[in-house]
């Protein structure tokens, strides 16, 4: 695991190991003050001259001064590289979600990825950035101090070594009990992230049904057990403060005590030590339980960051289900598609199949009408030719071709899909169509935006084609989304268009103008139309109508509406209720 995220240091490995390197001379330096300053005290109750506390003292400042470049230096360095660190690993983690397939994406929450870029990788960062300098300092601090502690005390120098056991089973036995806290503490994260996330997603719809009580009651309720948990663990590691300064106390007293005992007893002797050795003994019994103490707080950080680690790492561990072959095919011939004995599931655990035994061939530019009730897998059909899934059984043929044979982004380039929930970015109209070609001319973006029927409602924008588009276009009604989105699929020049429902926001007349461009300006292009409203498909050449994830019905609109009675049924019912005369949202 550790491994996994250290791939992501790359190019910040120097100032990782001048971190270290800096921080081991400041350490050497800050050790050896305690000795001089002992020194110094040793040499006035000698009675030494001047000359003496004065070489002594520049000693003693020159070093301080080195120690304080040396301890600027090493900040320097770790923050560099802490940074970036948390820099490389966020662009990790979100490179491999752009490579998600859309089975990967449905085992994380969108809420719980971004918890992971964020949260997680500051709290990896933080751990990351006290394990280059602190864990390196405090180590190497109470190494050096205890040795010189015993140099200058001699068997005084024990008393250290009876510290540290304790605050050892103190320190294991509360993170003993906050691990478990914090796994439960960030799931719980998640989910107030996701309520966070849905809420401001559908705040049109919470003030449409006045459910802000509701929805605050709600937060409040995901919000307290979230408080509850870190609370919990919280008030654990609370008690590794007052461990620590009962050890530090005891361990002063002790060296106190016993300190001064020997120095009484070593008077006129030259066994005994002296006022400047116990100060310096002191001295560094402070160093050694401070950085215990930081020691300690490391070990909380990594507890807490664990659980990070482990989320990041499970996100970094998850490969596509989806990758290009070998050799991929780089060129679709054509827009013929082949269904050949289909069958597809969601998920290889799941007992039934969400699409069974389909047989369909659709030759080049034919335009292909799909029809069904809700749950029929009307949505999973198309989702295979553009191999968002793989199927189950059975294979896909786009242009003669095995989709599995083709790299996937020469595939889903020629294929274009224009869903009925529309997403559009925040950024210009250009900017949001150029998404279908970077490199389209204002006149392509103009044809494309014709033939969508948006180039109407653009031109009485002041601005045009740079009107600014809101975060997920909510300046612009359902309708007008629609028809950008369709103007953006026709800027890639697909071999196959497929629209799912995507003029529902639309006006009849608005649609049929759609379809008749379409027909007559992209006429080699296959074109898949999914729709509710059989007049968004009768002109059809052909229409498949789907039921319980089977086809259970293919032919022209007159030769369903003779031998169909369930096509029938819906004709009938369309038009008795005028459904065709909708108008746009």
């Amino acid at each position: 695991m550790i491994k996994k995220l250290l791939a992501s240091v790359r190019e910040f490995k120097k100032p990782t190991i001048l971190t270290s390197i800096f921080v081991f001379l400041e350490v050497a330096i800050d050790c050896l003050l305690p000795f001089i300053v002992s020194d110094l005290v040793t040499q006035i109750e000698r009675n030494c001259t001047m000359d003496v506390i004065v070489e002594k003292g520049i000693l003693l400042a020159v070093l301080a001064v080195i120690s304080l470049i040396l301890g600027a230096a090493a900040g320097s360095f770790c923050a560099t590289a802490s940074c970036g660190f948390a820099r490389n690993l966020r662009k990790d983690l979100f490179y491999r979600v752009q490579d998600f397939s859309f089975e990967n994406i449905d085992k994380f929450s969108s809420a719980s990825l971004v918890t992971r870029m964020t949260t997680d990788v500051n709290n990896v960062q933080h751990a990351y950035m006290m394990i280059i300098r602190t864990a390196v300092r405090s180590p190497l601090m109470i190494i050096f101090s205890f040795i010189m502690a015993f140099v200058m005390g001699g068997a005084l120098g024990i008393v250290f070594a009876v510290v540290i056991p304790i605050l050892g089973i103190g320190l294991f036995l509360i993170i003993r009990k906050v691990t478990p806290l914090f796994k439960r503490g960030f799931r719980k994260y998640d989910e107030l992230n996701e309520t966070i996330e849905e809420n401001i997603r559908g705040m049109r719809v919470v003030k449409t049904f006045v459910r802000e009580g509701y929805e605050i009651e709600k937060f409040g309720r995901e919000a307290k057990g979230m408080e509850a948990i870190f609370a919990r663990a919280e008030k654990i590691l609370a008690f590794n403060n007052p461990l620590m300064q009962i050890c530090m106390n005891l361990n002063m007293l002790v060296i106190m005590v016993f300190g001064s005992y020997l120095i009484l007893q070593g008077r006129g002797s030259e066994g005994g030590i002296g006022v400047g050795q116990l100060s310096g003994m002191l001295t560094y019994g402070v160093q050694i339980l401070f950085n215990l103490q930081m020691l300690s707080f490391i070990f909380v950080m990594l507890t807490m960051s664990a659980e990070s680690t482990r989320r990041i790492v499970e996100v970094l561990d998850t490969y596509p289900t989806l990758t290009s072959p070998e050799g991929a095919v780089q060129e679709v011939a054509d827009g013929s598609i082949d269904f050949e004995g289909v069958s597809f599931k969601y998920s290889l655990t799941a007992e039934k199949m969400a699409l069974s035994n389909i047989d369909l061939h659709i030759a080049s530019g034919e335009t292909i009408g799909v029809i069904g009730g809700t749950g029929s897998s009307k949505t999973t059909l198309i989702q295979l030719i553009s191999r968002l899934y793989d199927v189950t059984e059975g294979c896909v043929k786009v242009g003669g071709r095995d989709v599995r044979e083709y790299d996937l982004t020469a595939l889903r380039d020629r294929v274009a899909v224009v869903l009925q929930k529309n997403v559009l970015f925040s950024g210009t109209i250009a900017e949001n169509l150029r998404w279908g070609n970077p490199d389209a001319t204002d006149e392509e973006l103009a044809g494309a935006c014709h033939l969508a029927q948006a180039d109407e409602f653009i031109s009485r924008f002041p601005e045009g084609y740079q009107t600014h588009i809101e975060q997920g276009g909510t300046n612009v009604s359902g309708g007008q989304k629609q028809r950008l989105c369709i103007a953006r699929a026709l800027l890639k020049k697909p071999k196959v268009l497929i629209l799912d429902d995507s003029t529902s926001a639309v006006d009849t007349r608005t649609d049929a103008y759609i379809r008749a461009g379409m027909a007559k300006f992209i006429p080699s292009t296959t074109k898949i139309i999914i729709a509710q409203r059989l007049t968004s498909v009768m002109n059809a050449d052909r229409i498949v109508i789907m039921e319980n994830g089977t086809i259970s019905a293919v032919g022209t609109h007159e030769e369903l509406l003779a031998n169909n009675s369930l096509y029938r049924d819906i004709w009938n019912s369309q038009q008795s209720s005028h459904t065709e005369g909708g108008s746009e949202a």
